[in-house]
């Protein structure tokens, strides 16, 4: 028998994920004056581990989101539209604009402020990713990156940003405590992916805009501002069928298996961690020492 020359017949197949759960994120207030799509950390999605909340934001001068603590996991926050201010206080300061990546560490604390810095309406997005027991109470840190430095491939009308992980062979250089892969895809009009996910990881799709099919060809089509809970499998399957472009994101993670208990921005193992963590930042001690006096310029600015 002669051999194929299609690269695609010795290809071995792959348990694609389907979509177990689908939800459509509403927008809701947030902050002062921001508006949020929220469609991980909601009533009916409280925690998918690691994951913890995930934010479709919208933010308009000048609205956002002012001084405010965080202990015991990740920040993830990467523009889409528009520009963000934010400071903490560690000195800590900057700009992030359209396409920018932040990725913060808070560990055992930090307070700071994120303001939108520009006319218009300023837009992206927030993953909250959990830290294991072992890192809730490391120094803070953050890793930032240019929207010009972000590693990117095309391949097969094709688009990916890849923020975290790996795909089309192209590699992010940030470093995940919790391991995370995280992706911005676009698929041109009749584009397929297949996109490998560690079998014992969590996974969802996020659509930013225009219509596919995850999954199966079986699937409905779903539309922007849904969020699609992926089952078990090895890769992600994602078709355009329609006649504009399909942009989503793809995230996944490596589950933590330990307790949760969540005060606001506050997320440790035990109510007792939870109980001690409010009395450090009441008492701005144990990594909240510099609380005590510091208040963000923009606060000050805006007397809020």
């Amino acid at each position: 028998m002669p051999k194929s020359n299609n690269a695609e017949s010795c290809r071995v197949l792959k348990e694609a994920r389907l979509v177990e759960r689908k939800f459509l994120a509403r927008p809701q207030q947030e902050g002062a004056g921001a508006i949020v799509r929220r469609s991980i950390g909601r009533f009916e999605l409280k925690y998918f581990d690691p994951f913890l909340v995930l934010d479709e934001f919208s933010v308009t001068a000048p609205a956002g989101f002012p001084d405010h603590p965080h202990r015991g996991f990740e920040t993830v926050t990467y523009m889409l539209q528009g520009c963000v201010t934010h400071e903490d206080f560690e000195g800590h300061k900057g700009t992030i604009g359209a396409g920018d990546l932040q990725w913060m560490t808070a560990g055992k604390g930090i307070v700071h402020s994120e303001m939108s810095a520009a006319q218009g309406t300023q837009k992206g997005l927030q993953l909250w990713i959990n830290l294991s027991s072992n890192h809730k109470m490391i120094e803070p840190r953050y890793q930032e990156i240019q929207s010009k430095n972000i590693a990117e491939a095309v391949r097969d009308g094709i688009k990916v940003r890849v923020i975290a992980g790996e795909a089309l062979g192209t590699k992010s250089p940030i470093f995940t405590r919790t391991p995370t892969m995280y992706m911005d895809f676009t698929l041109k009009p009749e584009a397929h992916l297949q996109q490998p996910i560690p079998t014992s990881w969590n996974a969802f799709v996020y659509v930013l805009e225009g219509e596919g099919i995850f999954g199966s060809l079986k699937s409905p089509p779903t539309s922007a501002h849904h969020l699609l809970l992926l089952g078990s499998g090895e890769e992600l399957d994602a078709w355009n069928k329609s006649s504009k472009p399909l942009r989503f994101i793809l995230v996944g993670g490596e589950p933590l298996g330990e307790p949760v208990v969540q005060f606001g921005p506050f997320v440790m193992n035990t109510q007792q961690e939870i109980d001690r963590t409010i009395d450090d930042f009441e008492n701005c001690v144990n990594g909240f020492e510099k609380a005590r006096h510091w208040r963000s310029e923009t606060a000050i600015s805006l007397d809020i």
